[in-house]
């Protein structure tokens, strides 16, 4: 009769500690899961205003070009007051050009950059996410198999899980390059 209380509180314990490894665990990927949507968001914005400013450059680079290419018609035709006064408005306008492309470049480089930034931890929550999500299976497994090897192995795996959710909450600059190569 003592082996069998025994063997009831053994298994106890190790559904309790799945239990607790499950509610931890769980809990981080929730979270990471929110920040992660803030950071797609973010990205979402970055990458359209990236484009905006494109555009906006090949807007301009387009308008010089007209511009340019109406002032030298105008060059050859004959002189005149008029003329003049039409050249020296297209020379104001293309200087205005030239002057707002480098900017505008800089620009859509800078939301550029902007979204590689938060693509780095978007990377770091997904691989957290699905080391997490992973871990909580093989605990789930450890529950019915009623079995330590597989409860270890969550537990490894649920580390780094919660390491790489650190990792995106502390802005650290570690990346799982392997995993994004991977499965990216």
């Amino acid at each position: 009769m003592e082996v069998e209380v025994s063997a009831e509180a053994k298994d106890k314990r190790i559904n309790r500690l799945v239990a607790l490894t499950v509610v931890v665990l769980s809990v981080a990927m929730g979270l990471g899961n929110i920040k992660d949507g803030n950071i797609v968001q973010g990205m979402a914005q970055a990458q359209a205003n990236s484009l905006d400013r494109w555009n906006e450059y090949q807007a301009t680079r387009t308008k010089l070009h007209i511009v340019e290419t109406a002032r030298a018609q105008l060059a050859a035709a004959a002189p005149s007051a008029n003329i003049q006064k039409a050249v020296a408005a297209f020379d104001a306008d293309a200087a205005k050009y030239k002057a707002e492309s480098p900017k505008l470049a800089s620009e859509a480089k800078g939301f550029a950059d902007q979204y590689d930034a938060l693509n780095v931890h978007d990377d770091q929550f997904d691989a957290a996410e699905a080391s997490l999500a992973t871990a909580i299976s093989i605990a789930a497994v450890a529950a019915l198999t009623e079995s330590w090897v597989p409860l270890v192995a969550a537990w490894v795996i649920g580390a780094f899980g919660l390491f790489m959710t650190l990792c995106g909450f502390a802005d650290w600059p570690f990346h799982p390059d392997v995993l994004s190569t991977l499965l990216g």
